[in-house]
């Protein structure tokens, strides 16, 4: 791993473990090894740093959303996709994801939300389009193409994080593509069905 991954993985792991608010630059390259011209170098100060976290392990997953978004299918298996794609972001890194989730509930003239905030919001878009594609199928959407992608996103970040607090640790296994499936129906049937 090169000086400027290594950086990242350290930020990363502090992040994730103290918040980005209560880590410096210094204990940044400590933990690296490594020294602040070293860390200017590549990232121009610790905001950046992040900036370039986020672009590097946040890009795939939205290409692979848009794309499941924009994949002909019916609702249901749209929404199979973007679960598993979902989960299998989470998986390939637990701490990565749970520090977008922290980074995205911070304050909002906090910079780390203002950086991880454009990536959030085109992650919504993209789902907003996968219903609004399905508006015409779906009569009852009455227009509310926006909440049902809310709502949707909502029931898999908040399932992602209770994975996280029952199993941190990553020992339970993957997330099979049944509970992907039960946690779509749910989302489709209600609790009633």
């Amino acid at each position: 791993m090169n000086n400027k991954a290594f950086l990242m993985e350290c930020a990363k792991e502090l992040f994730y473990a103290k918040g980005y608010d209560a880590v410096g630059v210094q204990e940044i390259v400590e933990r690296a090894g490594l020294t602040k011209p070293t860390l200017y170098y590549y990232f121009g100060s610790k905001i950046g740093l992040l900036r370039t976290l986020l672009e590097t392990r946040f890009e795939r997953y939205l290409a692979q959303v848009k794309e499941a978004a924009e994949t002909r299918s019916d609702i249901r298996g749209t929404l199979y996709r973007l679960g598993e794609i979902s989960c299998a972001f989470y998986e390939e890194d637990r701490q990565f994801y749970m520090l977008m989730m922290a980074l995205l509930y911070s304050a909002r003239e906090n910079e780390a939300y203002q950086a991880v905030r454009p990536y959030f919001v085109e992650l919504y878009e993209s789902v907003v389009q996968a219903f609004e594609r399905e508006a015409g199928r779906l009569g009852n959407m009455r227009g509310r193409q926006r909440q049902f992608a809310i709502g949707f996103l909502g029931t898999i970040h908040q399932y992602l994080f209770l994975q996280w607090e029952t199993d941190p640790e990553e020992s339970s296994g993957k997330i099979g593509g049944e509970q992907i499936a039960s946690v779509v129906d749910q989302f489709m049937y209600g609790i009633f069905t």
